[in-house]
């Protein structure tokens, strides 16, 4: 087997983007193959790399036909693509790519049975592998079940999840020897709290080898006694759960109304923390909300830090989407950035499916990611969810009717039109959400609550008593409420 010169790899794709960018819109073309880095040719292969296992799919998913008939152009019947896939983008982990070969002469509906598919990254479908074992002896091999891009690398911090971030990272560096045991994470859905849980136990077991870290789903935790119980060796099932030197458990909630799978997590939890072994526990409620509950498991979840994660600020938001882009190796226009991240407030996992679904309609639309495009994606997407309004969206809002920017609208000056448009934003964020007065005026140029009352009261004197303000008001209530 020959391999050719990396030139020459470069120059057959160069030759092959020709012909792709004369099939495809150029935002597509910048977004699905400009990250796209030649790496060989051997023989009539051609290997290429791409930045993430999400950018693969997708060029599989929507470009496998047009790369087939450009391969076969430029190579020959017998040309095929190579794709190198590079499975984690984390900047402090290394890790060599994993290779799928994708025969381009074989037709894209049958590429499912063909394709030799890559390595998965993907262990939150993965089963412990028989647990029990014959209990007191030796430690066994563990699968930890954590999700290698849930790093700590990959996740954002800000004001929002400051403290639990940090708290995490001091038992990474020390599990067990801290104050922080159990930590004891809430919130609501799609903030963060699984991902920063995966993200100890990942840091744990790359300073710690040695340790045996498991993260675990409450569901699986009371499948698991259930069969043990079925098959009678509850002890099996509680020395394993004692050999774990981090121990990880996800929703903890689900216990409600489980006595018997809570008495046992209950001896557990005080064996692992009376031998300095690591808890970290997570839930969508803090311990006094939790019902269902055993009062003496609850006063156990209270004796190291409980920490909340909250909905992330607009500077967050932006960075996430930012990070997310980047670990796919994707772009995408600033303004459009930021456009999600002012519209979209509720939670992460929202703010990036709506990401993903600019990125989609682009692809299939062959259209270009426009400011255009992401309205009518997130226009679309919120009529599907539930909308949450915050004063950043409202800024926004006003903002763009009037033409200027949120900086101006609440900088010191004192021009009418900014004034006004200031005011209107007060307005509109006491009317829409829950924030106090000095919240608002916080987030409106640094005012404070007498500030926010007054251009109240301004708004509904001017909406009475002038046409064109009044007209001002009504447009701006239906783009809010859109």
């Amino acid at each position: 087997m020959v391999h050719q010169k990396d030139d020459i790899a470069a120059e057959v794709w160069n030759n092959c983007l020709r012909i792709i960018k004369d099939n495809i819109n150029n935002q597509s073309f910048k977004t699905w193959f400009e990250p796209i880095n030649p790496v060989r040719l051997t023989d009539d292969v051609l290997t290429i790399q791409v930045p993430s296992q999400f950018f693969y799919e997708w060029l599989e998913e929507h470009y496998i036909d047009l790369l087939r008939r450009t391969i076969k152009k430029e190579l020959g019947a017998n040309g095929r693509l190579e794709y190198s896939i590079v499975m984690d983008n984390s900047f402090n982990r290394k890790q060599e790519p994993h290779t799928v070969i994708v025969p381009t002469s074989r037709r894209s509906d049958t590429r499912a049975q063909n394709v030799s598919m890559p390595f998965r990254i993907n262990n939150s479908n993965k089963e412990i592998p028989d647990p029990f074992v014959i209990p007191g002896i030796q430690k066994v091999k563990v699968n930890a079940q954590l999700i290698e891009r849930y790093s700590f690398d990959n996740f954002i911090e800000g004001d929002c999840n400051r403290l639990a971030r940090s708290a995490g990272l001091a038992i990474a560096k020390n599990p067990g020897k801290t104050a922080f045991n159990p930590l004891f994470l809430y919130s609501r859905v799609g903030l963060g709290k699984s991902h920063l849980a995966h993200a100890i136990g990942l840091e744990v077991k790359e300073k710690f080898p040695d340790k045996t870290v498991l993260y675990v789903t409450t569901d699986q935790f009371k499948a698991q006694f259930i069969e043990s119980v079925r098959n009678n060796n509850q002890n099996d099932f509680t020395n394993f759960y004692q050999l774990i030197d981090v121990l990880i458990i996800d929703d903890i909630h689900f216990l409600s109304g489980m006595a018997k799978t809570q008495d046992v997590f209950f001896h557990i939890l005080n064996q692992l923390h009376q031998h300095s072994k690591q808890l970290v526990i997570t839930s969508d409620k803090p311990p006094v909300e939790i019902e269902g509950i055993e009062p003496r498991l609850l006063s156990r979840f209270k004796w190291g830090l409980t920490a909340d994660l909250q909905s992330p600020d607009l500077e967050t938001r932006i960075a996430i989407l930012q990070k997310r882009l980047y670990s796919d190796g994707i772009t995408m226009p600033e303004n459009v950035v930021e456009y999600l991240a002012y519209s979209v407030t509720s939670n992460i996992r929202e703010l990036e499916g709506a990401m993903i679904s600019v990125l989609a309609q682009a692809s299939l639309n062959k259209k270009e990611i426009t400011l255009d495009l992401a309205r009518q994606v997130v226009d679309n997407f919120i009529k599907h969810s539930n909308k949450e309004i915050s004063i950043d969206y409202i800024q926004k809002i006003v903002a763009d009717y009037f033409g200027i920017s949120i900086e101006t609208m609440n900088s010191k000056t004192r021009k009418r039109n900014i004034v006004q448009a200031r005011q209107l934003s007060m307005y509109f964020a006491k009317e829409h959400t829950k924030a106090s007065l000095t919240s608002i005026g916080l987030h409106c140029g640094n005012k404070d609550h007498a500030t926010v009352l007054h251009a109240c009261k301004t708004v509904k004197n001017l909406h009475d008593t002038d046409k064109s303000f009044r007209g001002y008001v009504e447009d701006l209530q239906k783009r809010i409420k859109l």
